[in-house]
């Protein structure tokens, strides 16, 4: 499980060094892919695997399904991050979340998520206070 905030910068090469509590569990190989709200995501290989057969499954007859696949997979890049810990960001992908050199890794359950540092402050003020005035079961089960 990825838990935590972390605030790696962007190097020169377009690289991130991952957080060192995270490299045990994308050392087989990671996926980067766009994300919602600008972000990227990161995927273990093994999730992206069962995500890609999720996509697979759907009905291929819903527009939504197939723009949702064609993106994601076109989006998708695959590596292994190198004895550092770290990844190489494409060029498209730092253009897709408008990554400079401050940037923002989010640890999210299963996946890992990439910010622009600003993008993400921002993404947060509108969120938090949405977060602590919840009077709802947003996830099934949870409260």
């Amino acid at each position: 499980m990825f838990l935590g905030t972390h605030t790696p910068k962007v190097d020169e090469k377009g690289r991130i060094i991952l957080p060192a509590k995270f490299r045990p569990g994308l050392s087989d190989g990671v996926v980067l892919t766009k994300g919602q709200d600008r972000s990227l995501v990161l995927w273990p290989i093994a999730e992206f695997e069962a995500a890609a057969a999720k996509v697979r499954e759907a009905s291929q007859s819903n527009a939504g399904v197939r723009a949702y696949s064609r993106v994601l997979f076109s989006s998708a890049f695959d590596q292994v991050p190198d004895k550092q810990g770290r990844i190489t960001v494409p060029p498209s992908l730092r253009d897709y979340a408008g990554l400079q050199r401050e940037c923002v890794v989010v640890g999210n359950h299963s996946t890992v998520e990439i910010w622009d540092e600003q993008a993400w402050n921002e993404y947060l003020q509108t969120q938090d206070d949405q977060f602590a005035g919840l009077t709802e079961e947003v996830v099934p089960g949870l409260f």
